[in-house]
């Protein structure tokens, strides 16, 4: 009878610890589920901004070529090159 006894607290035993391990499956795998959305999400935002960023570099290329500034210096801001008969040098 004792050893009936000891037995079904093994048993009771047994079925606790398999049910919390159960348990910690499923915490573990909803876990990683929503941490691999979450990386899923942080990836494409990635994208989009590694895609603007070359966006923002073929701009900035493009407004910064020196003919491009050379007329945009002229037109825009009147700008023009100094005349040479204007200037003296003195030597001393």
């Amino acid at each position: 009878m004792v050893r009936f006894v000891n037995q079904r607290r093994w048993v009771a035993l047994l079925a606790v610890a398999a049910l919390l391990s159960a348990l910690g499956v499923l915490g573990t795998t909803h876990r990683a589920r929503s941490q691999y959305a979450e990386l899923q999400q942080l990836e494409l935002r990635r994208w989009n901004l590694q895609e603007h960023y070359s966006r923002l570099l073929l701009e900035y290329s493009t407004r910064a070529a020196p003919h491009r500034v050379h007329r945009f210096a002229m037109e825009e801001l009147g700008m023009t090159k100094p005349d040479l008969k204007r200037y003296r040098v003195v030597r001393p």
